[in-house]
């Protein structure tokens, strides 16, 4: 007897899940730099929707402008950073047991996909722009996915709902019929609230263990 499956598509985020987290990155930074732990977060947080962050993601601003307003936003948090420094850290290390794991769900005929918060310069995994060099490591894994949606050309970028119903709209699904993965509560949230079944990112071997629970099929 063949029993339809409850899901039809694997939706990834990128940095942070296929690559390790950017955050462990800006931890290093502040370390080195004798910041606070977890200051670049801060910065970010502070008006989230508009501030320096978002503006690059959405492709509003440039690098130099990103450089300078990061930089002004660092000082009113109390410490000098400039933008640039952020960047220069922001590409994560690829897990390979998550790229594995991608061909594992195609080949259990899982369609899979990706929503990534990115900037417009830059090269690399988590969040910076994608390279146009197709035989370049990351782009062999960005290849893998059946339809990618970069905030940096989108011009929308997650936590916005709006980004999540595009991938909907591209793979021809209802929220339902998808898992996401993000390893920010912040953009799990209105994935789930769409309908999506979401899973936050701890590290990568929690992920691969809740995807493999939820499929009954063994990841990674």
């Amino acid at each position: 007897m063949v029993t339809e499956r409850a899901f039809a598509a694997v939706i990834f985020d990128f940095g942070g899940v296929i690559t390790s987290s950017p955050f462990e990155a800006f931890n290093r930074l502040e370390a080195d730099r004798g910041l606070p732990q977890d200051f670049v977060r801060r910065v970010n947080a502070a008006n989230p929707d508009d501030n320096a962050w978002a503006k690059f993601e959405r492709a509003e601003i440039g690098a130099a402008q990103f450089d300078a307003l990061f930089a002004a936003e660092a000082r009113v948090q109390g410490h000098d950073l400039a933008g640039s420094e952020v960047l220069a850290v922001l590409a994560g290390a690829v897990r390979p047991a998550m790229v594995v794991a991608l061909d594992q769900l195609k080949a259990a005929g899982y369609r899979i996909a990706c929503i990534t918060n990115n900037v417009p310069a830059g090269h690399g995994g988590a969040g910076l722009a994608r390279s146009e060099d197709r035989s370049d490591a990351l782009e062999l894994i960005f290849a893998r996915f059946e339809h990618v949606i970069e905030s940096s050309k989108a011009g929308v970028r997650k936590p916005d709902p709006r980004i999540y119903q595009m991938m909907c709209e591209k793979l021809g699904l209802e929220p339902a019929a998808c898992i996401y993965l993000d390893d920010l509560g912040v953009n799990c949230k209105p994935a789930a609230k769409l309908g999506m079944h979401a899973i936050k990112v701890t590290s990568g071997e929690q992920a691969l263990a809740d995807l493999s629970a939820l499929l009954a099929l063994p990841l990674g």
